[in-house]
C-alpha cells in the first residue's frame, strides 16, 4: 500500500527534524522546506496527502501556503503550527479552509492524532469527489436526456443529451425551463409540469417532436417528483428518451462526394445516398429504375456493401442477356439430364446467393414463365431446380433494376403487376446526368484520376471549352457516356490538357446541346446580341464564334437559322 505523504514547512530546523522523525517512526514519507517559497515549489512540483506548515514564515504566513493550495484546487488538509494559537492569524486561516492548528511545543501524540484525521478527511474527501466524478460521467454520459427542476420549474442541473437532443444547454441553469427551439410544442415540459401539480410520475410515449431546424424524432418522456426526507416536495426530474435512437451523423456535400463507389454531391444525390444507408440493414425487395449509363449496379452494390450482410454474396445476373430457358437455368439451376445439355448439376444464382443479394439486372426484359416463377421466390422463399421437384429454400434480398417503364409495360401485358409491387417495395430512381448537372466537374476529376492510372499518363483536366461542351451536352448515355468520351480523349490528347479538339466528334457537332450562360449574356446581352457579338470578335469565322460562345459550329448555324440573324447583321466574312 501507498504510505502516505507529507510536507512540513518551517523555518525552524529543529521543528522539521522533529516533525520527519515522529511522522516517519509512524509510516508517513516526509518531506521538509525551510521557506515559504521552497514549500510553495514543492507543492507545485509533487503531491501531498497532508501539509504542516508555520503559520509564521519569515516575511509570509501560512495563509500563503493555504491560497496556492486552494488555487490549485488540491484536496490536501493544511495544519497550521504557531506559537501563539490566541493570535488572529491561526483563527483566520481555519476560517478560510485549513484544516487544524497545533501549538508549539508539539507533543507527539497530538501531531500523530492531527496527522491521522487530517489523513482520514482528505480520503472522505477524495471518495467523494471519486463518486461525484463517476455520477458526473454516468450523468453526461447518458444518451437520455436528464433535467432536474425546482417547484419552480427553474433548471438545477441537466445532462449534456439535453443540449444534444432537445437544444437545452447550461445557461439555461438557474432560470424557467422554456421551449428553446422554434416550433417545440414543449409536451416535455407540460408532463414535467404535471408531475409537481399531481406529486406523481407522469409518462408520456412515443409522441412525434420536430422543431425547426432539428430532425424529427419520437420520443418517449418521464416526469418525476422529488421528495425530502420529511415528505416536503423539493425538486423533479425529466428523463427524455429518443426512442429511435441517435440520427445518423449530418453530413455536409463535402463529405458525401463519394458513397461507396458512386461520385456525385447533387441535392439528388444525397437524398439517395441517405434512402441508400436506410436500405442498406432492412432485408426487402429494391427496384432501382433509372435511364442506362446512370449507375444502377453500382447502386445495388452500395447498399448491399453498406449493410451488416456485406461480407456475404453479392450475385448479379443480367436478366436481358440470356434466353428464357437459360434464364431459368442460371436463376434456379437444373438437374443432370434436365434438357439437352444439362450433362451435370448445376446450382442457381439463388442458392449462390443465399444469405447475401441477388441483383437482377433488366428485370424489365424477362418473359413471362420466369416472371411467375420470381414471383414464387420473392412471396414463398423457395424455388425447384429446372428438371427436380425438390423445392429449395433461400433467404436472399432481391434487388431489381430497369431502364423500361414497367407501368406502361404493365398496361401492355409485357410485365405482371404482381411481381411489379412485390420488386418494389422501395423503388429508387436514379436522375439522368442532365438533371443533375452540377456533378458533371467531380465525375470528370474522378475518370481523369482513373484513366491517368490506366494510361500512364499525366493529364490535368479540360481546357475551358472542352468543359462547358460537357456541361452543354445533354449526355444520352449518362455517366457510362461520359466516362467513355474522357476514355477516347486520353487516348488522342498528347499534351497535359483535354481540349475539345480530343472529344468524340458527337459531342462537338451535337445540335441537343441549348447555349450555355456566356460572358456576354452575364453583360446583359440578349442570344441574338450574344451570337452576333460572337461573331463580330470572330471576325465573321462561324468556328471560331462557337467556340467563343461555348457550342458547336452545327449549333452556331441552327442558331443563325432560328433567330433569323440577317447576313447584313453578320460581319463580313473572310
Amino acid at each position: 500500500m501507498k504510505q502516505p505523504r507529507i510536507l512540513v514547512i518551517d523555518d525552524e530546523s529543529g521543528i522539521r527534524f522533529t516533525f520527519k522523525k515522529l511522522l516517519s517512526g509512524a509510516g508517513y514519507e516526509v518531506e521538509t522546506a525551510a521557506s515559504c517559497e521552497e514549500g510553495l515549489a514543492s507543492i507545485a512540483e509533487s503531491e501531498f496527502d497532508v501539509v504542516f506548515a508555520d503559520i509564521i514564515l519569515g516575511g509570509r504566513t501560512g495563509l500563503d501556503i493555504l491560497r496556492e493550495v486552494k488555487a490549485r484546487g488540491l484536496s490536501s488538509p493544511l495544519v497550521l503550527i504557531t506559537g501563539r494559537p490566541d493570535i488572529d492569524t491561526a483563527a483566520e486561516a481555519v476560517r478560510l479552509g485549513a484544516f487544524d492548528y497545533l501549538p508549539k511545543p508539539v507533543r507527539k501524540q497530538e501531531l500523530l492524532r492531527v496527522a491521522g484525521q487530517a489523513l482520514t478527511h482528505k480520503s472522505i474527501i477524495d471518495e467523494k469527489e471519486r463518486y461525484s466524478s463517476n455520477l458526473e460521467v454516468i450523468f453526461n454520459g447518458a444518451k437520455d436526456v436528464i433535467v432536474l427542476v425546482d417547484e419552480s420549474l427553474r433548471v438545477i442541473e441537466l445532462n449534456e443529451a439535453a443540449g444534444r437532443v432537445c437544444g437545452f444547454f447550461r445557461d439555461i441553469v438557474g432560470r424557467r425551463i422554456a421551449p428553446p427551439l422554434k416550433g417545440c410544442k414543449g409536451r416535455c415540459i407540460e408532463a414535467l409540469k404535471a408531475a409537481l401539480e399531481s406529486r406523481a410520475p407522469v409518462e408520456v410515449h412515443r409522441f412525434e417532436c420536430e422543431p425547426e431546424a432539428r430532425l424529427k424524432r419520437v420520443i418517449s418522456v418521464t416526469a418525476a417528483p422529488l421528495f425530502q426526507p420529511d415528505g416536503a416536495l423539493s425538486r423533479a426530474v425529466m428523463v427524455v428518451r429518443d426512442e429511435a435512437g441517435p440520427p445518423l451523423p449530418e453530413r455536409t456535400r463535402e463529405d458525401r462526394q463519394h458513397f461507396h463507389r458512386i461520385v456525385g454531391r447533387s441535392e439528388k444525390m444525397q437524398k439517395i445516398y441517405s434512402l441508400a444507408e436506410n436500405l442498406a440493414n432492412v432485408q426487402t425487395s429494391v427496384l432501382i429504375t433509372g435511364e442506362s449509363g446512370t449507375g444502377k449496379e453500382l447502386l445495388a452494390e452500395a447498399i448491399h456493401c453498406q449493410g451488416e450482410h456485406g461480407e456475404k454474396p453479392l450475385v448479379k445476373v443480367n436478366c436481358a442477356a440470356l434466353s428464357e430457358s437459360l434464364l431459368e437455368s442460371e436463376l434456379f439451376g437444373h438437374v443432370k439430364g434436365a434438357f439437352t445439355g444439362a450433362i451435370k448439376d448445376k446450382t442457381g444464382r439463388f442458392q449462390l446467393a443465399d444469405g447475401g443479394t441477388i441483383f437482377l439486372d433488366e428485370i424489365g426484359d424477362i418473359s413471362s414463365g420466369v416472371q411467375q416463377r420470381l414471383l414464387r421466390v420473392l412471396q414463398e422463399k423457395e424455388f425447384e431446380r429446372v428438371g427436380d421437384s425438390t423445392p429449395i429454400r433461400v433467404n436472399v434480398r432481391v434487388i431489381a433494376a430497369t431502364n423500361k417503364n414497367l407501368p406502361e409495360e404493365i398496361i401492355r401485358g409485357e410485365f405482371r403487376e404482381d411481381l411489379y409491387y412485390r420488386l418494389k417495395v422501395v423503388e429508387i430512381m436514379l436522375p439522368p446526368l442532365r438533371e443533375k448537372r452540377e456533378d458533371i466537374p467531380l465525375l470528370v476529376e474522378h475518370f481523369i484520376r482513373k484513366f491517368n492510372a490506366k494510361f500512364h499518363k499525366s493529364i490535368d483536366g479540360l481546357s475551358e471549352d472542352a468543359l462547358r461542351l460537357f456541361m452543354s451536352y445533354s449526355w444520352p448515355g449518362n455517366v457510362r457516356e461520359l466516362a467513355h468520351a474522357l476514355e477516347h480523349a486520353f487516348i488522342f490528347c498528347p499534351r497535359d490538357i483535354i481540349t475539345v479538339a480530343h472529344l468524340p466528334s458527337e459531342l462537338e457537332n451535337s445540335s441537343e446541346a441549348p447555349v450555355p450562360p456566356t460572358v456576354l449574356e452575364d453583360e446583359g446581352l440578349s442570344e441574338i446580341e450574344s451570337i452576333t457579338q460572337a461573331l463580330r470578335k470572330a471576325a465573321g469565322n462561324k468556328a471560331k464564334a462557337a467556340r467563343l460562345l461555348g457550342i458547336s459550329r452545327r449549333t452556331i448555324y441552327r442558331k443563325i437559322e432560328e433567330l433569323n440573324i440577317k447576313a447584313h447583321e453578320q460581319p463580313d466574312c473572310a
